[in-house]
C-alpha cells in the first residue's frame, strides 16, 4: 500500500511539475497592425481581429506548451505609426508574428520592421503588388490579393466585352498607384487603351472634380483605383451625378462586400468584381461565415477570411517545426499546402506570394437578391496560377531565374 500510494504521489508531483512549467513558458503572441476607426475599418479593423481570436480558439488556445495570446493595435493610416508599432511589438512585447497590416502604406513600412528583425509577417488586408516584388522577404507573406491579381481578372474581363476605354481614379499612394499601374497594362496587353487618369487624396468626401474629369474623357470605364470609403464615395456620387446612366461603366478594381452593402444593390448593380473570397460560395464559406456572423453580426471580408485562414496555417507550421523560430516555421508553411474553406491546394512560393483561386462576380440586380449580403453572381473562378503575377516577371531578390 506504501509502495503505490508512493507511486500515486510521485506520478501526481509530475503532473503537477509539468503544469507548473507549461505555465511558466511565455504566451506566444501574434500582433495585428489594422485600420480599427478609418476607412478600412470595415474591410479588416475589429473584424480581422475576430478572425484572428477565432483562429486561435479553434486551434485549442495554445502550442507547444505555451498559450496563444492575440494583440491589436490600430495604425490610423499613418506609415510612420505603422512602423513604431510593429518595431514595439516586435522589440518591447515580445510579438513573434504580425498579421494583416491594412493598406499597402502601412504594410511597406511594418514589412520593413519585420524584416531587419527577422519576423513573420503575413499581410492579408493591403495590396500593393511591391510586397513580393521589391519590397519582398524571406519571413514575408502576401496571403489575400494584390493588385496585380485585381487588374488581371477585373481588367482582362472588361477588355474582353468591349469596355476597352478607361480613365482612372487614382488614390494616391502606393496601393491605389500599384493599382492603376497593373490594370492599365492589362487593358493595354488586351488591345484597350487608357485615356487618362486623375489622382485624389486618401478619404476623400468629395469627388465632383475627379468624376467631372472621368466624364469628360468619355472612357467606356471609369476604374476606381481605391478602395473602402473612397470606392463608396466615388460610385455613390458617379450615381448622382447620373455619369452611369450616361452610359459609362464604373469598375471598382478592390471592392469588398461591405462596400457593396453600404452602396446598397439599386446602385451597385451590374459592377463587375475580383474576390479572393464570398461568404455564399459553398458549404464551408457558409459555414465559417454563419460562426463570424453571430460575433460581428455580418459575414466576413476577404481579408478577414484570410486572417483566419492564415493564422491557422502559421500555428500548424509552428506545432509541426516544434519551434517559433521564423525560419523554421516559415519553412514549414511553404512546403505545405493550404486546404481549408478560404483556399484549396493553396501555395506560398518563394517570394511569398500565396497563391489561390480568385473569382469574377457581379453584383446582383435588387430583384435576384434573396436579401441582405445575397450581393454576388459568380461569373467566373480564375486559376492562381492565371490570376497572379508569375515567378518569371517577379522582382523579389530572392526568386531565382
Amino acid at each position: 500500500m506504501k509502495r503505490i500510494l508512493s507511486g500515486i504521489f510521485a506520478a501526481s508531483f509530475a503532473l503537477s511539475a509539468g503544469a507548473a512549467q507549461a505555465q511558466d513558458k511565455p504566451p506566444l503572441k501574434i500582433g495585428g497592425i489594422l485600420d480599427m476607426s478609418s476607412l478600412y475599418a470595415d474591410i479588416t479593423g475589429p473584424g480581422s481581429e475576430t478572425a484572428a481570436k477565432m483562429a486561435v480558439e479553434d486551434f485549442g488556445g495554445e502550442v507547444l506548451g505555451r498559450k496563444i495570446q492575440v494583440l491589436a493595435a490600430d495604425h490610423q493610416n499613418k506609415a510612420d505609426l505603422s512602423a513604431n508599432i510593429a518595431r514595439d511589438m516586435l522589440d518591447n512585447q515580445g510579438v513573434e508574428m504580425i498579421y494583416d497590416v491594412a493598406a499597402s502604406a502601412t504594410a511597406l513600412a511594418a514589412g520593413e520592421i519585420a524584416k531587419a528583425r527577422n519576423k513573420i509577417i503575413m499581410f492579408n488586408g493591403p495590396g500593393s503588388i511591391r510586397l513580393t516584388n521589391e519590397a519582398c522577404g524571406p519571413y514575408t507573406i502576401h496571403y489575400v490579393f494584390d493588385t496585380y491579381g485585381q487588374a488581371n481578372v477585373t481588367g482582362l474581363a472588361a477588355v474582353k466585352t468591349g469596355l476597352d476605354s478607361w480613365f482612372f481614379l487614382t488614390a494616391d499612394y502606393a496601393f491605389g498607384q500599384d493599382l492603376e499601374k497593373d490594370t492599365s497594362a492589362v487593358v493595354t496587353k488586351t488591345g484597350g487603351k487608357v485615356l487618362g487618369a486623375v489622382r485624389h487624396p486618401l478619404n476623400t468626401s468629395d469627388f465632383s472634380s475627379f468624376l467631372l474629369q472621368a466624364q469628360a474623357s468619355k472612357a467606356k470605364v471609369i476604374g476606381l483605383a481605391n478602395a473602402g470609403g473612397d470606392t463608396v464615395n466615388a460610385i455613390k456620387q458617379a450615381a448622382e451625378f447620373g455619369i452611369t446612366k450616361g452610359g459609362q461603366k464604373v469598375s471598382p478594381l478592390l471592392a469588398f462586400v461591405t462596400d457593396i452593402d453600404s452602396i446598397g444593390l439599386e446602385t451597385a448593380q451590374g459592377l463587375l468584381l475580383a474576390e479572393a473570397f464570398y461568404w455564399d460560395l459553398n458549404d464551408d464559406t457558409r459555414a465559417f461565415s454563419k460562426r463570424f456572423t453571430e460575433r460581428m453580426k455580418r459575414p466576413p471580408t476577404s481579408a478577414q477570411a484570410g486572417v483566419y485562414s492564415s493564422i491557422t496555417h502559421y500555428l500548424k507550421a509552428v506545432k509541426a517545426a516544434g519551434t517559433t523560430d521564423a525560419a523554421a516555421v516559415i519553412k514549414v508553411m511553404k512546403e505545405t499546402p493550404i486546404n481549408d474553406f478560404f483556399a484549396k491546394n493553396g501555395k506560398i512560393r518563394e517570394d511569398g506570394r500565396m497563391i489561390h483561386d480568385m473569382y469574377l462576380f457581379e453584383v446582383k440586380k435588387p430583384s435576384e437578391s434573396k436579401g441582405r449580403w445575397d450581393d454576388y453572381k459568380l461569373l467566373a473562378t480564375v486559376p492562381g496560377s492565371e490570376a497572379f503575377q508569375s515567378l518569371e516577371q517577379s522582382r523579389c531578390p530572392l526568386v531565382k531565374k
